[in-house]
């Protein structure tokens, strides 16, 4: 017999449900995510650190989990909530059920609430603290104790702690230097597929440092979660790689660290953009992309459209937040959205191309 569980929200808005996965006490920001599929891709996205993630589409667990479709080491987001988890799963790929998995990352889930009840609650009120527990009691003392996610940095729980080859060396090929704030694995295979040597590194790892390996030809500036202006030793980074005027990507928070690099500011979204159905205009080619996405702050438009040097490439179809930059001198680019997009569309996969052509030109 399932246990009762409590989805608990910083306003006082409770969701009664049952608990699977394993069974314990999880704290973090409350979001949603839109995605029809792909719940392993978004369970091990590091991006997700820090947060308690609900699925909207309704049935979640009917095709299991394997081996392959993960983006990174571990289950990263603090705890799991769906409207009604498949206890039976099938597919041929499958290893185990979404249960165990879980339970071996010692990640709570609840189950049987009403998803687009709390997804509406979510756009009405905003992101918020929120906890997964079998008791309230005392439960809303420690919400409001947690940290709140603007101004936190929580690169350093997922970089990795030492620098590290992917994938097979290829004699010849350009060597690119990935910064992990928490990147994710696709990124690191599409590069690899394009034609590159990766080599990733500590984000907080001095470019002096990386660029003694004189085979680096250009660097890459991952993704990752929390408040991209409370990172504070990127901020030298960026400065740095505009410096040594030597080619550069950045996705998503690596986005947010070029922007603020070059004069921009960042803000904290009400509710965040997270799912695979993101319509973006590409303002260079005036093709709109359907893209992947997973980010809870933005950069600011007014802070960087009178900039001389950057010149706005992206934006948001929906609410026209700001979804590419590039220096009009430097070869610098960046994506607030994810082209490598798993799961996802994979309009934007040229970008990588892009980005190989930049360096080895």
């Amino acid at each position: 017999m399932q246990k009762r569980a409590y989805l608990l929200l910083e306003d006082g808005t409770i969701f009664e449900g049952y608990s699977f996965g394993y069974e314990k006490e999880a704290i973090g920001e409350a979001v949603f995510n839109t995605s029809m599929s792909g719940y392993q891709e978004v369970l091990t996205d590091p991006s997700y650190s820090g947060q308690i993630v609900a699925m909207t589409y309704p049935m979640i667990g009917n095709y299991g989990v394997n081996n392959d479709d993960v983006e990174s080491s571990k289950v990263q987001v603090a705890g799991f909530v769906v409207k009604e988890y498949s206890k039976a799963y099938s597919n041929h790929r499958a290893m185990r059920s979404l249960d165990e998995y879980l339970k071996d990352y010692k990640i709570p889930g609840i189950e049987g609430i009403d998803t687009r009840r709390l997804t509406r609650h979510i756009r009405d009120k905003g992101a918020m603290r929120a906890v997964i527990c079998m008791d309230t009691s005392g439960a809303m003392g420690k919400i409001l104790a947690h940290p709140a996610m603007a101004g936190l940095d929580l690169t350093f729980n997922v970089m990795c702690s030492k620098p590290y080859p992917f994938g097979k060396n290829r004699s010849g090929a350009p060597t690119i230097a990935v910064f992990d704030f928490g990147v994710k694995m696709n990124i690191l295979r599409l590069l690899h597929e394009q034609g590159c040597n990766v080599v990733v590194y500590p984000g907080n790892m001095a470019l002096s440092q990386v660029l003694k390996n004189k085979d680096i030809k250009g660097v890459f500036l991952s993704n990752g979660p929390g408040d991209p202006d409370a990172v504070e030793y990127a901020k030298t980074l960026v400065n740095n790689i505009m410096k040594t005027h030597i080619p550069c990507f950045g996705i998503c928070l690596g986005h947010q660290l070029i922007a603020l690099g070059m004069g921009a500011k960042t803000y904290k979204l009400k509710f965040g953009h997270r799912g695979t159905n993101q319509p973006v205009k590409n303002l260079l080619t005036q093709k709109v992309e359907i893209t992947s996405q997973n980010h809870g702050f933005a950069v600011d438009y007014e802070s960087i459209k009178h900039n001389n040097d950057v010149e706005i490439t992206h934006l948001n179809c929906n609410d026209t937040t700001v979804e590419g930059l590039r220096h009009k001198k430097l070869p610098i680019f960046s994506v607030q959205y994810h082209p490598e997009a798993n799961p996802g569309p994979h309009d934007s996969r040229y970008l990588f191309k892009q980005f190989y052509e930049l360096v080895t030109h």
